[in-house]
């Protein structure tokens, strides 16, 4: 079992740290990026084996223009204090002397034109957006994770650009693709009574995403920053699609907190609230349910936190 950290943002905001729409969890990199690698640290000592660089905020949808003239650089702060969180902790990061890796540093690859809004997606627009994410964590990163796509198009874009990007770059050696979609929070009832299945936030099914990602031979599919409940249903129909197959594939999930039925096309606009049942035991028992239906790769999203993952690491065993 792999454990993935949790969440930045809110952790941010519960900690006092600058925080606030629309720059997100991109703000406390200029203002206080000592908070930032605190809390990566904190993650590490909670038993995460694998952290995300704070990059998610870091597009023209929160920054504005602001992205074009100082977006590289605080991409390459984010990286910088995920590595430096990992020296830090004494567990050497994977690039550091060779030596294998403890703790690992997911490159944060986030929704280009925002969260939730496959309507807004334009491939043609992409590269310029994904360079700079590429090019400034390259060098502290040792996963790619394609967070919180919402669309087939969205996931397969950036995995086109990924693949181009590591074959101009003739000293830089592949690195894992993780691909992670968020579902349709929309369906919860319904999925609860069996009646329907699982979706992405664009319409597309899960199973279909999954097969285009097989296709693209990417190392792992995760459902990330979606209801806890929902989560199971998508796992079940990937798990069996994998199963059919010899494919290696590896399956994760990292919920969020969110409060249900909030709209999303605002999600840039305020702060969502966070439930109130997703205590660290609540979560543990949806991990443990998520496990069972083969994910190998479990950590929190927005609103899970340090305590959610000691949680995970201390009651997670790896499955025989």
């Amino acid at each position: 079992m792999t454990i993935l950290d949790g969440g930045m943002g809110r952790e941010l905001e519960r900690r006092g740290a600058p925080f606030r729409q629309p720059e997100w969890s991109a703000l406390a990199l200029s203002l206080a990026p000592t908070s930032v690698r605190d809390i990566h640290l904190d993650y590490i000592k909670a038993g995460a084996a694998v952290i995300t660089v704070n990059s998610y905020a870091v597009t023209p949808y929160h920054l504005g223009d602001k992205f074009f003239t100082e977006g590289e650089q605080l991409i390459k702060t984010a990286a910088k204090l995920a590595f430096e969180a990992v020296q830090i902790s004494n567990k050497p990061a994977s690039n550091e002397h060779n030596s294998p890796a403890t703790v690992q540093i997911a490159g944060c690859l986030p929704p280009l034109f925002g969260s939730y809004r496959p309507d807004l997606f334009d491939a043609k627009a992409a590269s310029a957006i994904a360079r700079p994410l590429l090019s400034a964590q390259v060098d502290y990163t040792d996963i790619w994770l394609v967070e919180t796509q919402s669309s087939i198009i969205e996931a397969s874009t950036w995995h086109k650009l990924i693949t181009e990007f590591t074959a101009a770059q003739k000293e830089t050696a592949q690195k894992p693709i993780w691909i992670a979609f968020t579902l349709d929070d929309g369906q919860l009832d319904i999925l609860a009574d069996g009646i329907s299945t699982p979706m992405l936030r664009s319409g597309d099914s899960v199973a279909e995403a999954v097969q285009a990602m097989m296709a693209l031979n990417v190392d792992a599919i995760l459902f990330n920053c979606s209801q806890p409940e929902v989560m199971d249903s998508a796992l079940q129909v990937a798990k069996e699609i994998i199963d059919k197959t010899s494919n290696p594939l590896q399956l994760g999930v990292y919920a969020n907190a969110f409060v249900s039925k909030q709209t999303h096309k605002q999600a840039n606009a305020q702060l969502r609230q966070i439930r109130e049942d997703t205590t660290p035991e609540n979560y543990l028992t949806w991990a443990k349910l998520w496990q069972a239906s083969g994910a190998t790769i479990i950590g929190g999203c927005c609103g899970i936190g340090v305590e959610h993952i000691a949680q995970l690491a201390q009651h997670l065993t790896a499955r025989s």
